[in-house]
C-alpha cells in the first residue's frame, strides 16, 4: 500500500485535487508491484511553508511504501511526481521535495500485511 501526502503552500482547487489524483495513480506504477488499486493519498494546500528563506510556492511529498524498491524506480517516480506537480500546481520542480519511507510492517483490514 503506498500513500503520497501532498503539502505546499499553494491553494489546490478540486479539479487540480482530482487531477492530481489521477496522475499520481498512473505514475505509483513505476513502482513494480504497485498501482492506483491500493494508493492512498493526502493533500493539505495553504500551509505556512518556507524554502531556501522564502515562501514562494513550493511542495513537499512523502511517500510510504510498504516494502522496498529500487533506486531506479524512485529515481523514475521523483521526475514523474516532480513533473505532474510543477505542471499542476505552477510551481518550479526546484521548489519540490519528495521523501521516501520504507515501511517492513502495515496494518489494514485488523491484521497486517
Amino acid at each position: 500500500m503506498p500513500f503520497i501526502q501532498t503539502k505546499t503552500n499553494v491553494s489546490v482547487s478540486k479539479e487540480q485535487e482530482l487531477s492530481l489524483k489521477t496522475a499520481f495513480g498512473k505514475a505509483i506504477e513505476l513502482i513494480p508491484g504497485k498501482s492506483e488499486r491500493w494508493l492512498m493519498l493526502s493533500f493539505s494546500d495553504n500551509e505556512r511553508m518556507w524554502f531556501v528563506g522564502d515562501d514562494a510556492p513550493l511542495a513537499y511529498l512523502s511517500v510510504k511504501l510498504f516494502g522496498a524498491a529500487s533506486d531506479s524506480a524512485y529515481d523514475a517516480l521523483t521526475a514523474k511526481l516532480t513533473e505532474i506537480v510543477s505542471a499542476q500546481l505552477n510551481i518550479p520542480s526546484s521548489r519540490i521535495y519528495v521523501k521516501y519511507e520504507e515501511i517492513d510492517h502495515w496494518g489494514w483490514n485488523g491484521s497486517n500485511f
